[in-house]
């Protein structure tokens, strides 16, 4: 991969910019080399500004027509914004829809789209539901100028999680009828949400439930997080929520569990971008090497 092809991806040309996010994901480049070629660092800006945010829930809850809406606000105020939609690969192809875009209007609006960019990422072999090369690929777009990513994760559940890994901050999207608050505040995401939107309020229930959530929040320990309500189909709400998850705040609620997360995923990314892990998992299947020696090996504890 060419320095002048990364200089003109920083330099804001889109063809180059994937180009680039393509050679990371496939492991043709490195961020560190990136890094060395442009001479750029990042700057931090500390807990009170967020780079990127993970807006995760389950299917149907329409997380994909909310940050279409947040895509438009955002981009109308004159930030840049990257959204990266991470799709789940088939587990017996490997093959992945990457259809998330079809959602997404406001790239279509004239006056805001070269304010956006939008690309989807297959999960390929991660464990979780978000690939760990998204992390490099977070800081490969704020070292070319993009203000603010969106990470849209896949589903719902304990394996969302990880989009702590990589997330400065966690949005959970819920629906009207999501079952009940105190149950949901024990799906372990709820427990990292630095914010709650509700979407769909123009549906039955969905104030019922926001309140069986702040309800169950005030429940736990630390300080509750926004719970708000929005429609992404008539738009009720979006300015407020615009406006709140641009402002948010660390909510510091499981910071621990946030960097057992972080461990957990630079440990695994050792081991998948590990050269020896398909002689390590042939080795395992034929049973000449046990799962500790295999760990040990790909850990970088041994070096045979």
């Amino acid at each position: 991969m060419s320095d002048q092809l990364i200089k003109a991806a920083i330099n804001g040309n889109r063809r180059s910019l994937a180009r680039t996010l393509t050679g990371l994901e496939n492991g043709q480049i490195t961020l560190g080399q990136i890094k060395q070629i442009t001479d750029i660092s990042i700057t931090s800006k500390g807990n009170e500004n967020w780079r990127s945010i993970a807006i995760t829930g389950a299917p149907g809850v329409g997380k994909s027509c909310l940050i279409d809406k947040l895509l438009a606000t955002w981009a109308g105020s004159g930030l840049k914004i990257a959204l990266l939609a991470i799709d789940p690969s088939s587990p017996r192809t490997g093959g992945a829809l990457l259809g998330d875009r079809v959602r997404i209007t406001a790239i279509d609006l004239d006056d805001i789209k070269e304010s956006i960019y939008v690309r989807s990422i297959a999960t390929r072999k991660s464990s979780g539901s978000v690939p760990l090369i998204v992390s490099d690929m977070i800081e490969f777009l704020v070292l070319a100028g993009w203000d603010r990513v969106i990470i849209e994760t896949v589903g719902s559940g304990q394996a969302e999680v990880r989009c702590a890994a990589i997330a400065d901050r966690i949005v959970v999207v819920e629906g009207p009828a999501r079952g009940d608050g105190v149950q949901a505040e024990k799906a372990g995401l709820l427990e990292l949400a630095d914010a709650v939107i509700v979407n769909k309020s123009d549906l039955d229930g969905a104030e019922k439930h926001a309140e069986e959530l702040i309800e169950s929040f005030h429940l736990g320990l630390g300080d509750a997080p926004p719970v708000l309500l929005t429609s992404a189909l008539d738009g009720d709400g979006i300015a407020a929520a615009s406006s709140t998850l641009l402002e948010l705040k660390d909510s510091g609620r499981s910071n621990r569990a946030r960097w057992r997360e972080r461990l957990l995923a630079q440990h695994e990314r050792r081991i998948l971008e590990s050269d020896k892990l398909e002689e390590m998992l042939v080795s395992l299947a034929a049973g000449s090497i046990s799962i500790t020696e295999a760990l040990d090996i790909l850990g970088g504890r041994k070096n045979e």
